[in-house]
C-alpha cells in the first residue's frame, strides 16, 4: 500500500469498533436487563448473522484461492503465522477474546434472560478474522503439478 498501512486496516478498525459496542451493550444489559436486554439480544443477533455470512464468504475466498495457493484452515480462519502480520493477528485475537469475555460475563450475571443471546455475538469477531484471512492472508504458492 502507498501509505504504509497494512491491508485490511478498515476491517480491523471496524471490528474493534463493533467489539466496543458489544462490550457497551453487554454492560448495559447486565446492569439493567429490563431496559437494555432486548437491545443487546437484537444487536447480538445481527452480529451473529453478519459473522456467519463473513465465515461463509471467507470459506468461498479460501476455496477460490486454493487453486493457486496452499490454503490451510488455521491460517484462513484464525490467522495462524505467517498468514497475517503480528499486529493484525493480535488485534483480531484480542477483539474475539474481549467479545467472548463480555458476553459470557453478562450472560452469567443474567442467565435465562434475553441477555444470554449475547453468546451468539462472538461469531462476528471470528467471521471478520476469517474474512481478513480469506481476502488478505498470505499463503505459499501451490507447487506446479508433476506430469503423471
Amino acid at each position: 500500500m502507498a501509505d504504509g498501512a497494512a491491508p485490511g486496516t478498515l476491517l480491523v478498525k471496524s471490528t474493534l469498533a463493533v467489539t466496543a459496542g458489544l462490550v457497551a451493550t453487554s454492560i448495559a444489559a447486565g446492569a439493567a436487563p429490563d431496559r437494555f436486554g432486548a437491545v443487546h439480544a437484537a444487536f447480538s443477533g445481527v452480529l451473529f448473522v453478519v459473522g456467519t455470512g463473513a465465515l461463509l464468504w471467507a470459506y468461498a475466498l479460501g476455496v477460490s484461492r486454493s487453486r493457486t495457493e496452499l490454503i490451510n484452515v488455521p491460517g484462513l480462519f484464525l490467522l495462524a503465522r505467517p498468514t497475517a502480520p503480528d499486529a493484525i493477528r493480535r488485534a483480531f485475537h484480542w477483539a474475539l477474546a474481549v467479545e467472548v469475555l463480555a458476553v459470557v460475563v453478562a450472560a452469567s450475571i443474567r442467565p435465562f434472560t434475553e441477555v444470554a443471546f449475547g453468546i451468539l455475538a462472538p461469531t462476528f469477531g471470528l467471521g471478520m478474522m476469517a474474512l481478513w484471512g480469506g481476502r488478505y492472508g498470505e499463503f505459499p504458492d501451490r507447487p506446479p503439478r508433476s506430469a503423471p
